[in-house]
């Protein structure tokens, strides 16, 4: 039987999002001169296309189109991923320097949201058949079944990070990587060597592009008289950095969490989205949210998020295939930190980071990607055992 909460809750969220689509958008529609309904009409119809194809992916047999639907993903992303990159302005939209959507007629495909559920499915596929939580390996031999991966990888490292100039997108699934390997059986010495090495290849990611050190200077702009206010005043005043860039996001943003309050300025009252956080209804709008229903509505949509990925992790919980919990483990994963990192953007700790909130952030193929990938784990559901 299909869980139902699961739909429930999965279609609640996207209705929150279809309202601040509308909300928030208020800036963007006369910055550009679009129709009032421009923004909430087009998140409407991804949001009943997002539920329908819940809905019918529900009622599918995962035995029988998972697998071959996932690496039909995986591999169309990457192609997809590679000829953007060779497009010309008329079919490629680009953002942050970088071309990241694909023109098509009455909307534009981001091909690495899609990809991502490919990635989840080529990564359960392959550790399933790798991995074994009953099976003791050594270090070496963990290592050497895991150099496949780093080039599956480094491939995602070259088409997000370099090509889209999206570090925030491949911090997103290396994190999903390493922690579905532990769900698999891998040690936890292992798990911490490649945490390791990830945060070595983070920061050579960033010391070799001025965008990024400009973004790391900027939250460290926000964040460093709250760190350092821990340290005595001549470590301090030895740490402190000055000159740095104006950390306008996280203002705005903490501007935004101040103005909200407990419970709110109203639905449709935040000052906010009046241009000083640009289209706040997209990456950023937890912002947005917190400011117009204040901290209560925000952890009754944090909770929400919560059930979500209990329900996740209670179905993969209850599969006897390894394919399917190590799928439903990675979906949890990668809505969790797609949910967190936001959050923890929003609030300063963390710089922002262009990653959608799921089911929430404008945007088509955020949302289609999404349902798809909720869509699939309720297929499972109806194959796990009763608890």
């Amino acid at each position: 039987m299909v869980d139902r909460p699961l739909f429930i809750i999965s279609a609640s969220l996207i209705t929150i999002g279809i309202i601040f689509s509308y909300s928030l958008s208020s800036f963007a529609i006369l910055y550009y001169d679009y129709g009032e309904f421009h923004f909430v009409l087009r998140q409407l119809i991804a949001g009943i296309l997002g539920i329908m194809l819940m809905w019918g992916i529900s009622r599918c047999n995962p035995d029988n189109f998972i697998l071959w639907f996932g690496f039909s993903l995986f591999f169309g992303g990457i192609f997809l991923m590679f000829i953007m990159h060779f497009l010309p302005e008329s079919l490629a939209t680009s953002a942050g320097g970088a071309k990241r959507w694909i023109r098509l007629p009455f909307f534009s495909l981001a091909p690495v949201e899609f990809f991502k559920i490919g990635f989840i499915i080529f990564l359960a596929w392959s550790f399933a058949r790798k991995f074994s939580l009953l099976e003791q390996k050594t270090l070496k031999e963990e290592f050497i079944t895991f150099l496949p991966y780093v080039a599956v990888f480094l491939i995602a490292v070259y088409l997000i990070a370099i090509l889209q100039n999206d570090l925030g997108q491949i911090v997103l699934l290396g994190a999903t990587l390493a922690l579905m390997m532990t769900f698999a059986g891998s040690s936890f010495k292992l798990f911490l060597y490649l945490l390791s090495g990830a945060f070595a290849l983070f920061i050579l990611v960033i010391i070799t592009s001025t965008h990024r050190i400009m973004r790391i200077k900027a939250w460290w702009a926000g964040t460093q008289d709250l760190i350092l206010s821990f340290f005595p005043q001549s470590i301090a005043n030895s740490l402190r950095v000055e000159n740095l860039p104006e950390p306008y996001q996280i203002q705005h943003s903490l501007n935004a969490i101040a103005n909200g309050g407990i419970l709110g300025e109203g639905l449709g009252n935040g000052l906010i989205k009046l241009g000083f956080l640009s289209e706040v209804h997209t990456d950023v709008i937890l912002a947005g949210i917190a400011e117009e229903i204040g901290f209560v509505g925000l952890l009754c949509i944090s909770l929400l998020f919560v059930a979500l990925l209990f329900r996740i992790l209670k179905i993969a919980n209850r599969c006897e295939n390894t394919m399917y919990y190590l799928f439903c483990s990675g979906v949890a994963v990668l809505l969790g930190f797609s949910f967190l990192i936001n959050a923890f953007g929003i609030s300063g700790l963390i710089p922002i980071k262009g990653i959608a909130v799921p089911f929430l952030s404008y945007g088509g193929s955020s949302i289609l990607a999404t349902s798809i990938m909720i869509g699939m784990v309720l297929s499972i559901s109806k194959k796990a055992k009763m608890s």
